[in-house]
Formats: C-alpha cells, sequence, structure tokens
C-alpha cells in the first residue's frame, strides 16, 4: 500500500484533464474498488520512472533508507567517524570526531590481526559497566556480517568505545574497534538509538552514491520481486550472479536447481516489501557492491509464510542489481 500511495503522489496530487493517467486510475478506484487497480500500480513499480521520482527527493549520496535513521561512517585512513541523520529526504551531519582504529590499515580477515573491517554493520548493542580501559559505554557491531562469515572471516567483539578512564592515552592503535573522545560517545548515546543505526567504514573517503545507481537498484529488486510473485524462473535467476552463496552456503548451480523444484510448483504468492535500505558497501577489490535490507512479508497458496528482515549483498552490472549473497 505504501508504494501505491507514492505512486499516486509521484504521477499527480490533483486530478485534472490534462492528467490522463491519474483520471484513469482514480476513476477505476471509485467505480470499481483497490482491488481494480492493483495490477496497474504493481506495473509502476516496474518502471524506471517511478523510482526516478522518488529518488530525486531524497539525499542518497551514501545511500536510500527507509528505516535506518543514523549512520556512522569511518574513514580509517583520515582516522576520522562522521555522524549523519537521515531525515525525512535529508542527510544531515551532527558530528565529525577523531577516531583511533586497528593497526593494520586493510581489511580484517582473521581474529587477532589488529584490523578494523570494511564493509557495513548494524549496531546490535549498547554495552556499558564494562572494564574502565574501554571508556564510559560502547557500541557493539555486526561484525562478522553474512558476508564477512561466507568468505571465512574471523573474529569477533568489534565495538565503537571510549578511551581509558584512568586517563591512559598511551596506546595508538586498537585490536580492531573505532575509539573516540569519552564526551563525543556520551554524546552519540543521547543522539542515536543503536536500533537503527549502521556504520559504515572504508579505508579512504567514502564515495558518493550516484542517484542513477539507487533507481538501478530499487527498480531491479522490483522486477526480481514481480519475477518471483509471478513464477518466472528465468528473470528471476537472471538477478544472481555467477559468483552466488546463499546463507548455508549453496551455491549458484544448486540454487537453480532449487528454484526450479519451487517455481515448478507455479504457486500463487503474495509479496510485499517494505523498510527498504540501501547501504554502499566498501570493499578491497573496488567492486560496485552493496548491501540491501529490508522487511518481507510472504505468503504462497502452499502454507508457507515469512515475515522478517531479507539481507542481499548485490553488485550493481550494467544497470541491474546482480545478487552474491542472499540471506
Amino acid at each position: 500500500m505504501k508504494y501505491f500511495i507514492g505512486f499516486l503522489l509521484v504521477i499527480g496530487v490533483s486530478l485534472n484533464a490534462s492528467n490522463d493517467k491519474l483520471y484513469e486510475i482514480v476513476s477505476e478506484y471509485r467505480e470499481n474498488g483497490l482491488e481494480s487497480i492493483k495490477s496497474t500500480l504493481e506495473k509502476s513499480l516496474l518502471d524506471r520512472e517511478y523510482w526516478e521520482s522518488v529518488v530525486a527527493k531524497k539525499d542518497t549520496k551514501f545511500g536510500y533508507y527507509e528505516s535506518v535513521k543514523y549512520i556512522f561512517i569511518a574513514s580509517k585512513k583520515n582516522a576520522s567517524l562522521q555522524l549523519f541523520e537521515v531525515d525525512s529526504n535529508k542527510l544531515s551531519q551532527l558530528s565529525k570526531a577523531n577516531a583511533i582504529f586497528g593497526e593494520n590499515q586493510g581489511d580484517k580477515k582473521i581474529q587477532g590481526d589488529l584490523a578494523t573491517p570494511i564493509g557495513v554493520y548494524d549496531l546490535n548493542k549498547r554495552l556499558s559497566g564494562l572494564d574502565q580501559y574501554y571508556g564510559p559505554l560502547a557500541f557493539s557491531t555486526s561484525y562478522p556480517n553474512l558476508y564477512d562469515r561466507l568468505n571465512n572471516k574471523t573474529g569477533y567483539g568489534i565495538w565503537i568505545h571510549g578511551l581509558p578512564l584512568n586517563g591512559d592515552r598511551s596506546e595508538k592503535s586498537t585490536r580492531g574497534c573505532i575509539v573516540v573522545e569519552n564526551n563525543i560517545l556520551e554524546q552519540y548515546d543521547k543522539t542515536i538509538n543503536f536500533k537503527d543505526s549502521i556504520l559504515i567504514t572504508s579505508i579512504d573517503n567514502l564515495a558518493e552514491v550516484p542517484k542513477s545507481a539507487i533507481v538501478d537498484i530499487l527498480q531491479s529488486l522490483f522486477i526480481w520481486r514481480d519475477a518471483w510473485i509471478n513464477n518466472d524462473l528465468d528473470l528471476y535467476l537472471s538477478f544472481y550472479d555467477d559468483s552466488f552463496t546463499r546463507f548455508d552456503r549453496m551455491k549458484i548451480d544448486a540454487f537453480k536447481d532449487y528454484k526450479r523444484r519451487i517455481f515448478g510448483k507455479e504457486e500463487r504468492k503474495t509479496i510485499e516489501f517494505s523498510e527498504i535500505n540501501i547501504a554502499p558497501y566498501p570493499n578491497m577489490e573496488n567492486q560496485n557492491m552493496f548491501r540491501i535490507t529490508f522487511f518481507e512479508d510472504y505468503k504462497a497458496d502452499g502454507g508457507y509464510k515469512f515475515k522478517g528482515i531479507k539481507e542481499l549483498y548485490v553488485l550493481l552490472k550494467n544497470n541491474k542489481m546482480s545478487i552474491i549473497v542472499e540471506r
């Protein structure tokens, strides 16, 4: 329903003789109800024009966010941590702080390598009552995330935390954590809710994302969804990269066989996406990579139901998403 209403807002807010498309849709709705226009509106979610209109209004230089409210952006090279707030269509910088990172300037690969990981991470807990070494509090991150685990990266306990309360600031690096001044950390604690915050870490400054890339991904996402709903196997599988690995380490050939069996049942299904978040994913290979999360509500005639967070890691190739990891 959210995207149906959004479509109507995009194509016009008032009814007049020159707006034939809106006139037809509203007339059909008035005479025959919402279900009669659902297919028309669903098709509009596949159109690039619709998503260009949505994205045009938003500040998307660091991604597209519907439920994420705060973004930490860390640059290891510049030893900085920035905090941004996503407020409706605006992205506002709330602070920029000096930060200390792990001694190893590359990406984190194994436990004990003293590197701060590169990628996109959720903040999953607020920690207090810690050893004085970590300052007044800490925010733990989701390292290793799904992509890290499937790439056999190890380690744990990557936090954003403060400086020792005893005033000892002799250490010039960390064990992979991100460290800021205690007063700044306490200000973060007053400002954010960790549950709707993410951390993006990169070697250098985070490159700004072209609006066209966000449009490519959103259009791809809904074409993929439409193919899924309509059991269009070839179109559905065209969104999967040859390097694809599922959360359970199923590879692309086995995944295709599995989906052939599922789609072969030709079940009717409804699939709704909401709370879509698209974050650029820094990586050592300099690939045009993104993490996509969204809330999925799936129902099939066979009885299978799913409500929960879906997570995709994708490459953008030839203006189309190519899924490399999925959960």
